[in-house]
């Protein structure tokens, strides 16, 4: 048959650049004192952007995983089978010490330059890392039970990837999950309802149900039981010390809108066995040690979010023609385009800036603004993945474009590790049991005093809202935005190119800005903001 046209003025696909070649990023690294890793972040940055990897990630979502419940003979086996691109992800980001490596590493900035290879590694395929967010997050809440940190921390933090149901003590490395939700409570793990009774040679006997298991492919778990002394923490292995199988079972595989190419399970313990973490009834004080580190992963998640659709649009928009002219010398799509940059970049400096709080150990300032944050950012990742989507046109309501993923998984990290009312209630909870927490936020936004007229009068805005303690319960959605406004504007003013920070003033901290994307106000410098953060717009 003969060709009926030429294919014209369609975009180059994405491919062969280095995902790290971000300014802000390798100035944040620098800043946060980790300029030792822009090496390794440059080399996981160049494969990030090959095609190798990126099939990897088209291919672990188009080829979900399986359940397999019980293997031909009828014998029960609570299997996950994966793609074997899934595995290869999996390698990658375990290697690069992404799971746990920073808890063994004693150098300086060892937590951000962990963050920024998994911001970067990330926009290759967002659902494989919730196995490595889990397994980052659980070595703190495993350190309550030493003689369990022993045996376990070493190989959770081990840069080798060891799939597969053996004892874990056999394994050269290891990958931990999470198991907290039940059906009846949700986010109130307070109702859970699994039991934990101790027997004599100190193990428990676990018996309940889990509605929402993360990565239940994992070597072990952390998981929350009503022990005789309350609601306790444990630590569940798949694989008995005697080679037996825990009695862990999963019922189902969860059909999700998105991060398809991870399983998330409902499980049943069915007298299975579990060690105390902590103390018999500190389960949530224990725990939370871990959840506090995944929000810190929910944040970089949305962050490394938006920067890839940040890097499609701005791609597209410089390849594509329309009404005679390249969409980003349009100027409504250079005000979209624009604002998608400020979002993204007001995303990743506060991102860098909590991890670098894990590193110096700013506890009091990291409890506030971790939950601050974490609301925020997640909160507009989906909005954000939307426009970007729409920059596209048709094109990016089409799955070849890579756009409908970023989308679907984009609302996950709002949800995971409590939904936005938890999280900013959680704020509300910092601010009222440690006051030391609302000082270290102000000595925060103080370092930014007199640079720009606008974050001092949001600043002033914000004290006089905390100051008013009425009804704040009801208004903690709007107390918790601005404070995570002002404090991504004074990072920005600090550390960000000046007209991103100009940008963000103007629009999130002025008086002249809509509600949807591309409504930055006229004097913004669009083109000097699209530029500071893609450098191939030019």
């Amino acid at each position: 048959m003969p060709p009926t046209h030429e294919v014209t003025n369609q975009v180059p696909p994405l491919l062969g650049h280095d995902v790290a070649a971000h300014p802000s990023l390798l100035a944040g690294l620098r800043r946060e004192g980790a300029a030792w890793a822009e090496p390794e972040l440059h080399e996981l940055g160049r494969f990030a952007g090959s095609a190798t990897a990126q099939e990897w990630g088209r291919v672990a979502n188009t080829n979900p995983p399986v359940l397999r419940t019980h293997d031909r003979y009828g014998n029960r086996i609570d299997e996950v089978e994966f793609h074997p691109y899934w595995h290869e992800l999996m390698t990658v980001g375990v290697e690069h010490g992404l799971q746990a490596a920073p808890w063994r590493d004693e150098r300086s900035g060892a937590h951000v330059a962990r963050a920024a290879k998994l911001f970067v590694w990330s926009q290759v395929e967002a659902g494989h890392t919730c196995p490595l967010a889990m397994t980052y997050a659980a070595i703190p809440a495993l350190r309550h039970n030493k003689e369990l940190a022993d045996r376990y921390e070493s190989l959770l933090a081990s840069k080798i990837y060891d799939f597969g149901l053996r004892e874990p003590s056999t394994k050269r490395g290891l990958i931990a999950g999470m198991s907290m939700t039940e059906k009846q409570g949700g986010s109130d793990v307070r109702a859970n309802t699994t039991t934990a009774t101790p027997n004599a040679d100190g193990s428990y006997t676990i018996r309940g149900h889990k509605w929402f298991t993360s990565a239940p492919m994992s070597d072990v778990f952390l998981t929350l039981a009503q022990a005789p002394g309350g609601l306790s923490c444990f630590l569940l292995p798949r694989i008995l010390p005697d080679g037996a199988r825990n009695r862990m079972h999963l019922q189902r595989l969860k059909d999700k809108l998105g991060n398809k190419s991870n399983a998330s399970a409902e499980l049943e313990y069915d007298d299975a066995l579990g060690w105390l973490v902590g103390e018999e009834g500190r389960g949530v004080p224990t725990i939370i040690e871990m959840v506090n580190n995944t929000r810190l992963d929910c944040v970089v998640g949305s962050a490394s979010g938006m920067r890839l659709g940040v890097a499609q649009a701005v791609h597209h928009a410089s390849h594509r023609s329309a009404f005679g002219k390249l969409l980003i010398d349009q100027p409504l799509m250079s005000n979209v385009l624009a604002d998608l940059v400020v979002e993204a970049e007001a995303a990743l400096v506060v991102a860098l800036r909590l991890a670098g709080a894990s590193d110096r150990g700013e506890d009091a300032f990291r409890r506030l603004a971790l939950a601050v944050t974490k609301y925020w950012v997640c909160k507009r990742a989906p909005m954000h993945a939307a426009e970007a989507l729409e920059c596209l046109g048709g094109n990016g309501y089409v799955e070849d474009s890579g756009l409908p993923l970023l989308y679907r998984d984009a609302p996950l990290p709002s949800i995971w590790e409590g939904s936005g009312n938890v999280a900013a209630l959680d704020a509300l909870r910092a601010m009222s049991r440690q006051p030391e927490s609302v000082a270290a936020f102000f000595a925060e936004l103080e370092l930014a005093a007199g640079a720009d007229v606008r974050l001092d009068r949001s600043i002033e805005l914000l004290r006089k809202e905390l100051a008013d303690l009425n009804d704040i319960e009801f208004r903690a959605r709007r107390v918790v935005e601005s404070m995570a406004l002002v404090l991504q504007g004074s990072l920005l003013v600090r550390h960000g190119d000046p007209a991103v920070a100009d940008a963000f003033c103007a629009s999130r901290l002025g008086e002249d800005w809509g509600i949807a994307l591309g409504t930055l106000p006229s004097g913004v410098d669009s083109r000097a903001v699209i530029a500071s953060a893609w450098t191939e717009s030019r």
